[in-house]
């Protein structure tokens, strides 16, 4: 009995220890420790769209320098290509009178410019060429030049060059005088032509440039030579433009000065001027002198009109004033 009995109560000791044990589990899964519990808060009071910042490693490098592929372009370039043709048809029975006519001009204009420093080149290329055709009339020119300037030029003070150039001057086709023989006739005389008379003059001196757009070159060193390789032009022209009879070349010594204008005076329309003074030493009292204007209104990209005036006086040709005036509406293309 005394057996049985303790055995019932060591079993009781060891059902009453696990469900003690059982109850204390139960006890820990139900109420979360401090530091559960502190966590918890401490999460649920920060934002809860967690971020986190990125990471940057910073390593100290050296990078090599390089050369820029850049080049300068000291030039500026301006070329320029026109086309006229004026044309007039009439009926044979046009009450207004009238002759049939057909004219034919182009012109070829080139400049560039070098700007880099002190120094400062200049070349210039004009070709003008233009012939006029009538009903029953011999042929006519209207134009016809060719003119090649080049100057190199050093800074030495704020507006004041010194310079040297060259230039070269003709004509592309023979010149004629018009007349009528005794029968009426039309008839016509060669005076000139191509290198008769061409001029080639050499220059050193000094130019006054104050602003972009005017410049005055004095030449007090200056040479021209003038050519006439037709020498048969005398027989029509006795003066033969200065060159002794027989020969074809003629060297004098002289004081130029040439003075440029071009500037646009207002919205589309440009005035262009250049004037040149050429006096001999060997005659001084005989001195020439040449103005060319023109004046250009363009009508739109591919259209402008444009007047020519040119005033000469040569004593080795004529004794009295020359001059020239042309008018044409035509088609211009500035080349890129």
């Amino acid at each position: 009995m005394k057996q049985s009995l303790h055995q019932h109560i060591f079993n009781f000791l060891i059902v009453g220890a696990f469900l003690l044990g059982l109850t204390n589990a139960k006890a820990q899964n139900a109420l979360p420790q401090a530091d559960t519990v502190k966590t918890q808060i401490s999460t649920l009071k920060k934002n809860p769209l967690i971020s986190k910042s990125p990471l940057f490693f910073l390593k100290k490098t050296t990078i090599p320098p390089r050369l820029l592929n850049v080049k300068v372009n000291y030039w500026r370039n301006q070329s320029t290509f026109s086309i006229n043709v004026n044309q007039a048809a009439f009926s044979n029975n046009w009450s207004g009178g009238g002759v049939n006519s057909l004219a034919l001009g182009g012109q070829f204009l080139y400049k560039a410019e070098y700007n880099k420093e002190r120094v400062n080149y200049i070349t210039q290329l004009d070709l003008i060429y233009g012939k006029l055709k009538n009903k029953n009339q011999l042929e006519r020119k209207t134009n016809d030049r060719i003119f090649i300037d080049n100057k190199a030029a050093l800074q030495i003070s704020k507006n004041w060059y010194f310079f040297g150039s060259l230039s070269f001057e003709s004509q592309f086709d023979i010149g004629y005088t018009y007349g009528k023989d005794v029968a009426g006739n039309e008839t016509r005389t060669n005076i000139s032509n191509f290198m008769a008379p061409g001029y080639v003059t050499e220059s050193v001196g000094f130019e006054y440039k104050p602003i972009n757009y005017f410049s005055l070159r004095l030449g007090t060193g200056t040479a021209r030579q003038t050519f006439v390789l037709d020498t048969t032009l005398y027989k029509n022209n006795p003066k033969n433009f200065g060159v002794p009879i027989g020969k074809v070349f003629r060297n004098e010594l002289a004081f130029q000065m040439v003075a440029n204008f071009d500037k646009d005076i207002a919205k589309n329309l440009n005035l262009k001027s250049r004037y040149l003074l050429f006096a001999a030493y060997e005659k001084i009292q005989h001195i020439d002198q040449r103005l060319d204007v023109t004046l250009t209104a363009k009508v739109n990209k591919f259209i402008n009109v444009m007047v020519n005036g040119v005033a000469l006086y040569d004593d080795d040709f004529s004794n009295t004033l020359q001059s020239s005036q042309a008018l044409s509406l035509g088609i211009v293309y500035n080349l890129p």
